[in-house]
């Protein structure tokens, strides 16, 4: 009995030293893209003897912190983190990629600039089972990316400044004099503004918005939590390009805030890739399926939206049309240029 017992340990070892042979002799694109019910264990095991990845994100600290606590406490692997803006973090990746320098494992930012990436050959495609329970709409068919939550712009106000019952209707009715200095927009807001326009049609919108710039100014903020922040302060009494999950916290929090959605209601992904060249791409992969999977419910709790199908509702009753960050890139840079151009007439 002894015996047959040490053999069975012998074997047992031998058995997982083959294992992690055959994960470290398959490249890791195969490892990306073979997705069998054995796979997870694999990743698991492997992983853990990474013991860490480097993960880049836009993610604000205190929901990223969760989020890794949460990670960590599953699986012991810690996860150190990087956070700057959606630009500064594709700017970072973009400029180590072009030196040489694989410093990341995985990256979350806003999905266009996760599309630009993905276009600079700095994410990996990956297979995963786990990619059908996300909404068909805000899943790239090449794969080289997943959407991890929602954004979704709404308008929010200040509750001290102004009253529920004198809020628009339209965007039109922000040509009222009233509004005059009361208004604030995130810079690199493009996407909400173009998609503006091409529901009002490119002529009306244009005009449209032009017209209450002109007339009513708005302030131009660098960051959205700032520009929640600068709400929540009275600073700015409304922000137009504002998250709802960041009015949703600070009101939760006894802020005098609150949203509302004028339409058409412009919502995008914020999404999460895995590096090409990955210095821990078992735990970056593991991580990858984590952030689409185990995490959602504490996405949930943290007032963001779910792009998974099961957890997916509508904001307040009105329908979401999302940003297609398969966008053609000059089409991003028309669309850029015109805001900025917008932006400038506040002055």
């Amino acid at each position: 009995m002894k015996r047959f017992s040490f053999l069975s340990f012998l074997i047992s070892i031998l058995g997982s030293a083959l294992a992690a042979t055959a994960v470290q002799a398959q490249s890791f694109s195969e490892l990306a893209s073979t997705d069998t019910p054995a796979r997870h264990q694999r990743l698991l095991e492997a992983a853990k003897r990474e013991g860490a990845l480097t993960f880049y994100t836009s993610i604000p600290e205190k929901d990223m912190a969760v989020l890794s606590a949460d990670f960590e406490k599953r699986y012991g692997i810690r996860v150190n983190v990087w956070r700057g803006s959606t630009v500064k973090v594709l700017q970072r990746v973009v400029a180590e990629k072009k030196a040489g320098r694989w410093d990341f494992d995985a990256v979350d930012i806003s999905s266009p600039e996760l599309e630009a990436l993905y276009r600079e050959g700095a994410l990996q495609e990956v297979n995963s089972s786990l990619q059908k329970e996300l909404m068909d709409e805000t899943m790239p068919s090449h794969r080289g990316w997943a959407p991890q939550f929602l954004s979704v712009f709404v308008q929010a106000y200040n509750t001290n400044v102004i009253k529920k019952e004198d809020l628009p209707k339209s965007y039109a009715d922000l040509l009222d004099p009233k509004w005059k200095g009361l208004l604030g927009v995130e810079v690199n807001d493009s996407d909400w503004y173009c998609g503006q326009v091409k529901f009002l049609g490119e002529e009306k919108g244009t005009k449209l918005f032009q017209d209450i710039v002109a007339r009513n100014k708005w302030s131009v903020r660098s960051g959205h939590s700032l520009l929640a922040n600068m709400v929540v302060s009275g600073e700015v009494p409304m922000g137009l390009t504002t998250y709802s999950y960041m009015i949703d916290q600070a009101k939760q929090k006894g802020a005098p805030v609150d949203w509302f959605a004028i339409n058409p209601v412009i919502g995008r992904s914020n999404g999460i890739g895995v590096s090409r060249n990955p210095s821990h791409p078992n735990a970056a992969l593991l991580f990858y399926e984590y952030m689409i999977s185990e995490a959602q419910p504490l996405i949930l709790k943290m007032n963001y939206l779910s792009p998974v199908k099961k957890l997916a509702a509508p904001i307040r009753g009105a329908k979401i049309q999302f940003i297609d960050p398969l966008t053609d890139r000059a089409e991003i840079e028309r669309c850029d240029k015109m805001f900025a151009e917008l932006n400038k007439l506040k002055n």
